[in-house]
């Protein structure tokens, strides 16, 4: 049998050859060759996640329903659906506060919070605080002690100074606060620490603290 064996002789390309074709023949018998059976079962197709959802909101005590793109933030559902152009867009990154707006009694930067996280929630803008024939005491006092000059960050400022007077009422402590367990009083630092979030370029902050401190029953 050595002999028969050793008269049998193939060249580089019949050996090729005969390689493939037993190969073709596995894989036409259902045999797995070892090349698909590390390639895996393949994995089974993945739905998209939906591009638009529908929303309810209820913004300055009426209810909205929406259908927004799943990517719309709260800032651009306010302003560019129900047109509510009182908050207004200024860095678009969260560092600024022009957007602040009140949500279900807290203040967030509209601007980093997706509108469809907030469904059935409560939602308070600028329009909603006040009008111009019936002021908003804090509204009222930023006219009063001049707390703005070009008026763009002032939506954001009052929502925000809004939301100041409760924390402390609250209790609510914050950096400076000198004892954490202990209520925090009311204070200019106090305002001024809980209002850096929220930036004024024409540089109106000492007006709008003597805003804040006139709402808050203080002596400006």
């Amino acid at each position: 049998m050595m002999d028969d064996l050793s008269d049998l002789k193939l060249s580089r390309r019949d050996l090729l050859k005969t390689g493939a074709a037993a190969a073709g023949a596995a894989a036409g018998a259902g045999i797995p060759t070892v090349a698909m059976a590390q390639a895996g079962t393949p994995p089974a197709p993945v739905n998209p996640p939906p591009t638009s959802a529908k929303t309810t909101l209820r913004v300055n005590g009426k209810r909205q329903e929406l259908n927004v793109d799943t990517r719309t933030t709260l800032l651009d559902a306010l302003r560019e659906h129900l047109k509510l152009t009182g908050t207004k867009k200024g860095c678009d990154q969260g560092q600024c506060g022009a957007c602040t707006v009140i949500v279900n009694g807290r203040r967030i930067n509209s601007c980093l919070s997706l509108a469809v996280m907030h469904d059935g929630d409560e939602v308070t803008t600028i329009e909603g605080l006040g009008n111009p024939g019936k002021l908003h005491p804090m509204q009222a006092a930023f006219v009063k002690h001049d707390g703005y000059q070009c008026g763009y960050c002032t939506p954001g400022q009052i929502c925000s100074a809004v939301s100041v007077i409760e924390e402390i009422r609250a209790g609510i402590p914050s950096h400076v606060s000198a004892d954490l367990n202990v209520k925090p009083l009311l204070s200019v630092d106090e305002i001024r620490e809980r209002m850096s979030g929220n930036i004024c370029r024409c540089g109106a902050y000492s007006n709008i603290v003597d805003a804040i401190t006139e709402v808050a029953g203080g002596k400006a």
